[in-house]
């Protein structure tokens, strides 16, 4: 199955859960207008790629799994663009949901992507302690412990210049657990021994530390047309960021020696288990920003 179908089965997936039922007609229309918004899906395919590296098929369990990882990202973004946060109008290139539907609305279309996750995962037909583990970790990722408490990190770190190790910090929790997330719940549906667990879990942390590292680059080098949302944000909120701390060109070197090591560490577990990391090579070096 190629990206393109795996995506297609994946939007299938979130349209049938929120079409099943419909108790607000106008919440489900702002909900899906942020879902269906497009995007590279990154995570969710990260997830379903690492699942199918184990040589597992997919089956419906694992396109909820992902799908429930998505719906996450999605709620983030829409809390994201308020304007008592980032306060942006567009994301990916059309009005934020705050714009299309008033921010009374978008707050709930927010709320509802961070707790209608849970209840699909609790019935994916999946072992029930698989369940139970992917239930934590996807609250440890998206909430106190993850990238809520990193997006108010970020919010406190503006205005202000923060060290490096402060830096990794804010987006080790606000990015690179929910990135990491994919890594972490493909070993826990694959059965895979503790030692694969930590090195994918490591895996992940690289991965979501370097897309941050790209995020900020692409926000002061990129176009509107590019980002499909307003270039250098980040700089006008005075915020701390890679290319601010470390300059331009130390900054895309630190990011490809995240990617790096990904890959190397991939490559570990490929000697190490029953799992084939080729497309998810494909990629890490997809984000590179010469390729």
């Amino acid at each position: 199955m190629t990206r393109d179908e795996k995506i297609r089965q994946l939007e299938l997936t979130i349209d049938e859960f929120y079409r099943q039922k419909q108790i607000s007609p106008d919440l489900t229309e702002a909900i899906l207008y942020s879902l269906q918004a497009g995007g590279k899906r990154l995570r969710p395919l990260l997830l379903l790629e690492l699942i199918e590296g184990f040589g597992l098929e997919l089956t419906r369990a694992h396109y909820q799994a992902a799908a429930a990882l998505e719906m996450i990202h999605t709620g983030s973004l829409i809390h994201d663009d308020l304007p008592a946060m980032d306060n942006d109008d567009y994301r990916r290139g059309r009005l934020t949901s705050h714009k299309k539907f008033g921010e009374d609305m978008a707050i709930l279309a927010g709320d509802s992507l961070f707790l209608d996750p849970y209840g699909l995962l609790a019935k994916a037909e999946l072992p029930s302690q698989v369940k139970v583990d992917l239930i934590a970790e996807l609250s440890q990722a998206a909430g106190t412990f993850g990238m809520v408490a990193g997006q108010v990190l970020d919010m406190q770190g503006e205005g202000r210049d923060s060290s490096l190790e402060e830096l990794k910090r804010i987006h080790a929790n606000k990015t690179g657990k929910l990135l990491t997330y994919p890594f972490v719940a493909a070993a826990l549906i694959a059965g895979a021994e503790p030692l694969i667990q930590d090195k994918l879990r490591r895996i992940g942390q690289l991965l979501g530390l370097a897309f941050q590292v790209r995020d900020d680059l692409l926000d002061v080098t990129a176009s509107f047309e590019e980002l499909g949302k307003t270039p250098q944000k980040d700089l006008a909120a005075a915020k701390s960021t890679y290319p601010a701390l470390l300059g331009l060109e130390e900054a895309a070197a630190f990011f490809n020696d995240c990617l790096d090591q990904a890959a190397v560490l991939l490559t570990d577990v490929e000697r190490s288990a029953v799992f084939s990391g080729t497309e998810i090579k494909k990629i890490i070096e997809g984000l590179r920003l010469n390729g």
